[in-house]
């Protein structure tokens, strides 16, 4: 065995030894230099931005719920307010067996299916540990019976909040509206920021034409949060700003009262302040309980709502559409003046009914045996329908359809409230449109007397009526007086006051004959004018829903109630210094003159006696 020497060359091993070192210096010099440059980024550039994302982790911005803004009358009576309401509310996490708990909830308190399904859902969207409503608004015999079996349903508990309510009722329904759950596609519409915690907002009404100011600025708090999101402490807090609280024009008495005065008919009633334009009463007959639609309404009671006969849901004072009938002579006639298609002294004779020249159709009087010799103060005293048959006619739809448009017929009046409609003032380019079909004569005729095409709102005849007694100011009708936030006091709608240019004397021309209306001996609203020490101005009306044949005879009391004529009836009093003006829709009334003039007149006396006119 011999012994083999390995000669090492020390000069290379140490050059690669040290070129080792050096790389390895290279890297380490360069991996600090990264980690450097990194920490200068998360301490210095991006610290803002890691800061806020570490805080998120532990600190939650949870919103905080405004106030809803009250609603007033003129008088200041309240018409929404917020009440405090009990609610059964249920912790899941600490409910062992949540159908076991929900089964003896539904018998000890009678919770319907339907109540029970819409929790299920609710909470499958909360988390565990967050209480969640079932039962809102309970009554005093829920409260005593869960009172009393407490004890035996832990993590179900009574708690407080406040909840819209409304005090009047279907008295106020259709002027007040509601609010309501908000739906996904509101959601989608709404402001993130404002409505985050907000559960309601405003469905109908003044609460949805309001709802920006009603509703309020919420407000929010930091609050500190363990890993589970469960409260430990509130860091911040910003306070919610209320929402503003309104008060109406409307006076509520005087709307009890004609809604009263209604009885048993449906119908409408609007009443406006002459001089400012401001809404006293707007009554729409039947109306609905809008409490229930706060904290959720059945599906039946909803159902029963919708399909009733009656129509409760429909707002007839804004949306209502009906054909004037006589009460739009008064117009007639000023448009007959204005383009002196006729003058106040001139006779027309009245034979019971009207013809056309070479047509044999017979245009009928409401007075069979007709009216006689007949000037403009007669025809309207008495409405005689043959006299505004041939004024019609010489005055042509062209006229008709221009002037009325002038006092806001066929247009929405401009009303802060949603969902106005705009009523139909037909002209040959609107048939012409809509029927592709020419203007017939016979047509102008029957618009003489507000039948046709013709189609009015309530609200409409009332605006219209406020700017005849206002001798052509035009009146635009509003709901809100004053708005009252909690910085400011502001007023209501910007109202744009326009005039008609009229001939005062002919405007004191139809002014007269609407006196005589109810105040002479001949007057179709003569039942109206006792006890008082002023003059009211006043026009009936009756409009048909049956079309009677050529030769037949309206017989009442053989036609079906629904089918029976409408009574109208349009006023201002006092005459010489016009307050009030009122506007009447009995539906299947029958008569102007026996139905809807004294529910007016009710009106008219009530507010002028509060006024020291009376």
């Amino acid at each position: 065995m011999s012994d083999i020497y390995v000669i090492k060359d020390h000069s290379v091993e140490n050059r690669l030894f040290l070129n080792r070192i050096v790389a390895a210096s290279i890297v380490i010099v360069l991996l600090t230099a990264v980690l450097i440059v990194r920490l200068i980024y998360l301490q210095i550039v991006g610290h803002e931005h890691y800061s806020s994302l570490a805080k998120d982790n532990s600190i939650k911005i949870v919103p905080l719920t405004p106030t809803r803004g009250m609603i007033y009358d003129r008088h200041g009576k309240v018409l929404a307010e917020n009440t405090p309401s009990y609610s059964l509310e249920l912790i899941p996490e600490q409910i062992s067996d949540m159908d076991d708990t929900l089964s003896r909830l539904q018998k000890l308190l009678d919770i319907s299916p339907e109540k029970i399904e819409q929790f299920q859902k609710l909470r499958k969207r909360q988390k565990r540990f967050v209480s969640t409503p079932l039962l809102l608004s309970m009554n005093d015999e829920e409260l005593a019976k869960f009172a009393v079996a407490r004890p035996y349903f832990p993590g179900v508990d009574i708690h407080t909040q406040l909840v819209r309510h409304y005090p009047y009722s279907d008295l106020m329904a259709h002027v007040i509206g509601y609010v309501g759950r908000i739906n996904e596609a509101e959601v989608k519409e709404l402001p993130v920021a404002e409505y985050r915690g907000s559960t309601h907002i405003g469905k109908l009404g003044i609460e949805s034409s309001y709802e920006k100011e009603l509703h309020g600025k919420t407000g929010y708090a930091e609050i500190e949060t363990n890993v589970h999101a469960r409260l430990l402490n509130t860091l911040n807090e910003v306070n919610p700003e209320p929402g503003a609280n309104l008060y109406l024009t409307l006076d509520i008495d005087l709307q009890k009262t004609a809604y009263d005065a209604l009885g048993d008919f449906n119908g409408a009633v609007v009443a406006i302040e002459i001089k400012t334009g401001g809404v006293l009463v707007f009554v729409s007959r039947p109306g609905f309980d809008p409490n229930p639609f706060v904290v959720g309404i059945a599906n039946d009671a909803y159902q029963a709502l919708r399909l009733s006969e009656n129509q409760p849901l429909y707002n007839r004072a804004l949306r209502g559409l009906y054909p004037p009938g006589s009460t739009i002579k008064p117009f007639i006639a000023l448009a007959g003046l204005e383009y002196e298609a006729v003058s106040p002294q001139q006779n027309l004779f009245c034979p019971g009914y009207y013809q056309l020249p070479g047509v044999s159709h017979q245009y009928r009087d409401w007075k069979k045996g007709g009216h006689g010799s007949v000037n403009l103060n007669k025809a309207i005293t008495e409405s005689c329908d043959v006299y505004f048959y041939r004024l019609a006619s010489a005055l042509g739809i062209d006229h008709i359809h221009s002037f009325l448009q002038r006092f806001g017929f066929g247009e929405k009046s401009g009303i802060d409230l949603v969902g106005e409609k705009s009523g139909l003032l037909p002209s040959r380019e609107w048939k012409r449109d809509r029927k592709n079909q020419a203007w017939y004569p016979g047509e102008t005729v029957i618009t003489g007397i507000g039948q046709g095409y013709l189609q009015v709102s309530p609200l409409q005849l009332a605006r219209a009526t406020a700017t005849l007694a206002n001798k052509g100011k035009v009146v635009t009708p509003f709901l809100v007086d004053k708005i009252v936030g909690p910085h400011e006091t502001r007023p209501g709608p910007e109202i744009h006051k326009d005039a008609i240019p009229l001939n005062p004397n002919n405007v004191n021309t139809v002014i007269e004959g609407m006196i005589n209306v109810v105040h002479s001996a001949h007057g179709t609203a003569k039942g109206i004018n006792k006890d008082i020490n002023y003059q009211i101005a006043g026009k009936t009306g009756t409009a048909q829903v049956l079309g009677i044949k050529q030769n037949a005879k309206y017989n009442e009391s053989s036609i079906d109630f629904k089918y029976r004529d409408h009574a109208l009836f349009i006023s201002f009093a006092p005459a010489n210094d016009p307050k009030i003006a009122v506007a009447v829709i009995a539906e299947n009334g029958g008569h102007g003159g026996s139905v809807a003039a004294p529910i007016a007149g009710r009106v008219i006396k009530q507010f002028l006696k509060e006024n020291n006119e009376n």
